[in-house]
């Protein structure tokens, strides 16, 4: 059993050079995974001076922990729209999301990009009776922006209702981002991290920490901004964790998911079942227990994993996500509420029509949007990164070593022969890390930071190591 992604089982197709100088463009990409790559793609035929950076490596992040789904079947994310925005901005949304999809097919064939894509029905079901009702009200709105659904059974999980759409698709999201880039004529530096960034004039200083990039404008693909103002990010919105495994398994291609928490995600790759479960605020139940649950339910369907990992992703308060401009030539694309193939790619798109002056068909992503849910949700956002450091806090693993050396207080995961001392304090906001003891990664439970169990930041919004260096001969056991 290998504790990564599956996509993240292939061999890298390039690697990229660490930014070892000063630099000066028109444009600067802060992220590569899906939105970032995408916004590349889309800037390549123009005649600006373009940049990105990844803190580490191309598509290692959120996009290569997905599950590689193209629908607009979202669970019962249409609902939440109409609840918070309405039945009009709710039907733009859905269209945005089959507008995605027939873009990323396109570009898929016009490019050539092997990226295993599969056209396959997608479900949606509830094994509860009380929502049948809200299925089948989905199919009423769908059906007033002429999406046709039949009503059909599924294999592997139990129902109570369930219905199907047309014209989605699944495929390998890494593949995927190394088929846009392979005519990309821009530089690209990996294990570059930005640490701060400043305004000057009409132009703006980014800076590392060695080097400066100088650019007219800045767009953060990063998933979770590293930034707190103007943006508010830590109130707008919250995580939520995922655990993710792949099995050996032959059967036809499918894609479902259920229609509500507690959220279940199918869909096959090849001979192997992708299956999501125990979806949750990043700041609840312990990844241990969330694996055990995920293998019992595997047991229960006689799978066993073969791969298993995790996924956080950016849930806003009125499910729609955050794309356009922050404020002038400073762009985001983010808050894609586990939707990221499709809203990423389509950010790229976006992003990009604004930097070339293009007109922009979805104001409604305005990052600068405030509503009556955000005021709740900001309420409710507060309250789950309070319990998530309370989590942090209170949380100790049997694997770990915990000593007070020199004021410090560091934590060492032991490999073998090799000690791994980091400081279990977060950069971002200063949350107490939890060790993943699955996949072997410090994780934060208030903004979703991900560390290499040598301390190495994978992860935004942290953007700084937790590696320590240690006197082995100054430590008391605390």
């Amino acid at each position: 059993m290998k504790n990564i992604s599956i996509w993240k089982d292939i061999k890298k197709e390039k690697n990229y050079p660490k930014l070892c100088e000063n630099k000066k463009v028109d444009v600067l990409i802060i992220g590569g995974g899906i939105t970032g790559i995408s916004t590349l793609y889309h800037l390549n035929n123009s005649k600006l001076k373009v940049m990105l950076v990844e803190q580490n490596e191309i598509g290692i992040s959120t996009t290569g922990n997905s599950t590689g789904k193209l629908t607009y079947l979202q669970n019962d994310l249409i609902d939440k729209i109409r609840k918070h925005v309405g039945d009009e901005t709710a039907s733009k949304y859905v269209n945005s999301q089959i507008d995605a999809i027939d873009m990323i097919k396109r570009t898929i064939e016009k490019e050539n990009i092997d990226c295993d894509l599969q056209k396959v029905d997608s479900y949606i079901y509830t094994n509860k009776k009380e929502e049948i009702k809200y299925l089948e009200e989905l199919r009423e709105f769908l059906k007033k922006d002429n999406i046709d659904s039949v009503e059909s059974s599924i294999d592997f999980v139990k129902s109570e209702y369930s219905f199907k759409v047309k014209n989605t698709y699944i495929m390998h999201p890494i593949k995927f981002l190394y088929g846009l880039l392979k005519n990309n004529k821009y530089p690209i530096y990996e294990n570059t991290s930005i640490k701060r960034i400043e305004k000057e004039n009409d132009h703006f200083l980014c800076y590392t920490d060695s080097h400066m990039i100088e650019t007219n404008w800045v767009i953060i693909a990063s998933h979770y901004p590293f930034f707190n103002l103007p943006f508010l990010m830590p109130i707008k919105s919250s995580i939520e964790k995922s655990y993710l495994s792949a099995s050996i398994n032959s059967h036809k291609p499918t894609s479902l998911i259920s229609y509500s928490k507690p959220f279940i995600s199918i869909r096959t790759y090849n001979n192997y079942l992708i299956y999501l479960s125990n979806t949750q605020n990043s700041s609840t139940k312990s990844d241990k227990l969330n694996f055990e649950s995920l293998t019992k339910k595997l047991n229960d369907i006689n799978l066993k994993p073969d791969y298993l990992w995790t996924n956080t992703d950016i849930m806003t308060s009125d499910g729609l996500p955050y794309i356009g401009s922050l404020k002038q030539q400073f762009l985001i694309g983010t808050g894609y509420n586990t939707w990221g193939l499709t809203n990423g790619f389509l950010a790229g798109k976006i992003l990009s029509d604004i930097v070339l002056g293009k007109a922009n068909e979805y104001p409604f992503f305005n990052p600068n949007r405030w509503n009556l849910s955000h005021i709740s949700g900001g309420f409710n956002a507060i309250f789950k990164n309070l319990g998530g450091y309370i989590n942090g806090i209170t949380s100790n693993s049997d694997e770990i070593r915990y000593d007070n050396i020199n004021g410090i207080k560091v934590a060492t995961y032991k490999e073998d022969e090799n000690e791994y001392p980091v400081t279990r304090t977060c950069p971002h906001m200063g949350c107490k890390l939890i060790f993943n003891e699955i996949e072997k990664t410090w994780d934060c439970p208030c903004h979703g930071s991900k560390f290499r169990k040598d301390g190495k930041v994978l992860t935004s919004p942290a953007n700084k190591d937790i590696n320590v260096n240690i006197d082995k001969n100054s430590s008391n056991n605390i």
